[in-house]
Parts: C-alpha cells; sequence; structure tokens
C-alpha cells in the first residue's frame, strides 16, 4: 500500500490524471504497433478498450470522492444548520461519469461483437451448403446404403494410391506401399502404349501426346507426386487383377475390371470438391456392426 495521502487539491488531482492518461496512451501506441495474429490482434483491441473504461471510472470515481469531501468540510449557515442535503445530488454525484469519447468507443466494441456474432452465423450457413458438405452428404448416404462407410486419404497427390494401398490390405490381398503402386502403373503405361495413348492427351493442346511426351508421363507416374485418374486405375486393376469401383456423389458408381473376381473388388470414392486443390480420392471400410443394426431398422 503508498505511503501517499490522498490529493485534497482538484488541480493537483487533474495534473496526475492527464499524466496518467498520457502514459497510457503511450502504451496503448506501444501495443497497437505489436505484430501479431488477427487472433492476438483482437484481444489487445479489448485489453485497450478496458484500459481505457478502467482509468475512465477510476478518475471519475477519485473526482467524486474529492467532491464529496469538500462537501463535507463546507461551512454551515449563518442561523448554524447545515446547509441543505439533496438526496438527488449525492445520488448523482456517486454514480461515475463516462464521457462521450467512451461511450462511442463502448458503442462501437459493441457493434462489433454484434457484427462478428452475423459473420459466423452466416458463415456457418454457407457451409452447411457448400458443395463439399452436400457433396460429403449425397456420397454418405450411397455408402451407407451398401454397408460402407468413408475412410479417408491424405490430400497429398498419393490419394488414389493410398486408397488403393488401403483396400488391398482391408481385403487380405497384400501390402503394396504407394512407390510400389506407382511403380506397377508406370510400368504397365509404358509396357501398353499402343492401346492407351488414344486415351490420353496434352492438358494444354488437347493433341496426342508424342513418345518423349509419353515417356515423360510414365516417369511423372513413377517418381513425382502426380494425381492419379482413370488411366492409373485401368492399369492396376489389371495388374492386380481387382475390379475397382468408383463412387460418386453424381452418376452411377464406375467400374474398372469388371472380368476379375468380385470378392476382390476395392470401392473407392471419388470427389469433385473435398479440397480447394482438386479432386480427391477416399477408400471405404464396412460399416461398423452396430451402425450396420441402425441401418437395417
Amino acid at each position: 500500500m503508498s505511503d501517499t495521502l490522498p490529493e485534497t487539491d482538484p488541480e493537483e488531482m487533474m495534473a496526475r490524471h492527464r499524466k496518467e492518461k498520457k502514459d497510457l496512451q503511450c502504451k496503448i501506441q506501444s501495443m497497437k504497433k505489436m505484430k501479431v495474429d488477427k487472433k492476438k490482434k483482437k484481444e489487445i483491441l479489448d485489453e485497450i478498450a478496458n484500459l481505457e473504461v478502467e482509468i475512465e471510472h477510476r478518475h471519475a470515481e477519485e473526482l467524486n470522492r474529492l467532491n464529496l469531501s469538500d462537501a463535507a468540510d463546507r461551512p454551515t449557515s449563518q442561523d448554524g444548520n447545515e446547509e441543505p442535503h439533496n438526496d438527488n445530488d449525492s445520488n448523482e454525484k456517486a454514480e461515475p461519469r463516462i464521457s462521450k469519447a467512451q461511450r462511442r468507443r463502448d458503442k462501437k466494441a459493441q457493434d462489433n461483437r454484434e457484427r462478428d456474432a452475423q459473420i459466423k452465423q452466416e458463415e456457418a450457413i454457407l457451409q452447411k451448403n457448400s458443395p463439399r458438405i452436400l457433396e460429403n452428404n449425397q456420397i454418405n448416404a450411397i455408402l451407407k446404403k451398401r454397408g460402407f462407410i468413408s475412410h479417408t486419404v491424405p490430400a497429398d497427390g498419393d490419394c488414389l494410391y493410398n486408397a488403393i494401398s488401403h483396400q488391398l490390405t482391408q481385403l487380405g490381398i497384400g501390402s503394396h506401399t504407394v512407390k510400389d503402386l506407382r511403380n506397377l502403373a508406370a510400368d504397365y503405361i509404358d509396357a501398353n502404349r499402343d492401346s492407351l495413348i488414344c486415351y490420353m492427351s496434352h492438358p494444354d493442346t488437347g493433341d496426342v501426346l508424342n513418345p518423349e511426351e509419353y515417356a515423360k508421363y510414365c516417369q511423372q507416374v513413377r517418381a513425382t507426386k502426380a494425381w492419379g485418374g482413370e488411366i492409373e486405375i485401368k492399369a492396376l486393376s489389371t495388374i492386380l487383377k481387382c475390379p475397382i469401383e468408383i463412387i460418386q456423389a453424381v452418376g452411377p458408381p464406375t467400374m474398372h475390371g469388371e472380368d476379375h473376381t468380385k470378392d476382390r473388388k476395392l470401392v473407392l470414392t471419388y470427389h469433385r470438391h473435398m479440397y480447394s486443390l482438386g479432386e480427391h480420392y477416399n477408400s471405404t471400410r464396412p460399416l461398423p456392426p452396430a451402425m450396420v443394426d441402425e441401418n437395417e431398422g
């Protein structure tokens, strides 16, 4: 606790108040110059508002106490009685005064909070009706009728190969890494140029690939994160002797390798709107028993 006696001179108190406000403004300027993310920036602005409210209220209370002290020391009237005391005036003085500037800041802070709440509500509605959510709901409904649920794989350029690897392991057909599957697909495409070239074209010109471009394509399948599609699905279905079914939100499923044994069938899902970077494949797995009972009910 400070040993300093409280001011009894209004001018001294006002001088101290001016100094405290000046010090606070310096502190606020330093806080505003801090390089932080948006979330931390909002926290800093809220703290600044709280500091401004606190100092305004404290100064008002100190002035009020000083005014009350002056009233207690006020001389009595000539007839020996104390000056009349108005209870309403006392109540008004006891209530801290808030400046117009502070009221504006408080109103602005309240408006900002209401606006942020409205934005979040609108974003939630938009997200619920986004193409990604609608597509997922449609695919999940199809899978549930078939007794499956989706199994998510990373969106890292290897999604097709990761999904097929998961399916092979799940069915007990074998364990194949992404690198194994890429090499198998590249070998098949390289060895079957004559039968596959008619399905392949240059992405920019639309022309049929020349030998150098075809060789480059095979190398990309083998050694890069190049996204896999219809050609790679056909290649792996043939090499692995597995039918591969692709379920999508709109339109019937597509099937590759229908001539192969059905108990080796791999079931994948194809998403057009899963990620902003482009299309995506996921794997599937059987519904847990509890969900199967619920589905049947």
